[in-house]
């Protein structure tokens, strides 16, 4: 018994679902490892963050944003703020997804997009074990979703890169129309 909770800790992932747990150990996901999972659940061993999702005492929580929805990567505020894109402070999570919701117990908000835009694997960087955006993926996505947005700091945009994904990804007029809007008077 204690082997799932040996090979759950020399994991590097930090959030599992059944199926997960059941990969790392070779071993099906039924009723037997269900009981397992929750026997440790149980002497605190392991979190159930949510149904059917368990975590490490310190999980990442961009990990776990991206385990509760699939597909869906980190981007807009949370990637603009790490970037010094914007200055406001936000303790939540944002993430782009098939579907908008919103989990305040977890500090997590999704917003729909495309699936066409979703899917297209440019400008998304994979980290550890999570998606993120790049810092101009986020810039359009906030564009896209939002409509306008006010950024305090394009400097580290890279305009060129900012261009090819609206052509390769976005593909939106009215996109490319604000971006250069917005450059031009910066």
């Amino acid at each position: 018994m204690n082997n799932l909770l040996v090979e759950i800790y020399k994991s590097p992932l930090t959030v599992f679902t059944l199926n997960d747990i059941a990969l790392l150990i070779g071993e099906g996901s039924g009723n037997t490892l269900k009981s397992r999972v929750h026997y440790y659940v149980n002497r605190k061993k392991l979190l159930a963050v949510r149904k059917g999702i368990y975590a490490k005492e310190n999980y990442n929580r961009f990990e776990l944003a991206n385990k509760i929805y699939t597909p869906s990567y980190i981007s807009l505020e949370t990637v603009l703020q790490r970037e010094n894109i914007i200055f406001q402070h936000y303790e939540v999570i944002f993430a782009v997804s098939y579907l908008s919701r919103e989990i305040k117990s977890l500090n997590i908000r999704y917003r729909k997009i495309k699936d066409n835009i979703l899917y297209h694997p440019m400008g998304l960087i994979k980290e550890d074990d999570y998606t993120v955006a790049s810092k101009e993926r986020a810039f359009l996505d906030a564009l896209y979703i939002y409509g306008s947005y006010f950024f305090d700091n394009l400097s580290p945009l890279d305009h060129d890169r900012v261009f090819t994904l609206i052509e390769e990804v976005y593909k939106v007029k009215k996109i490319e129309k604000q971006a250069k809007g917005i450059f031009k008077n910066a």
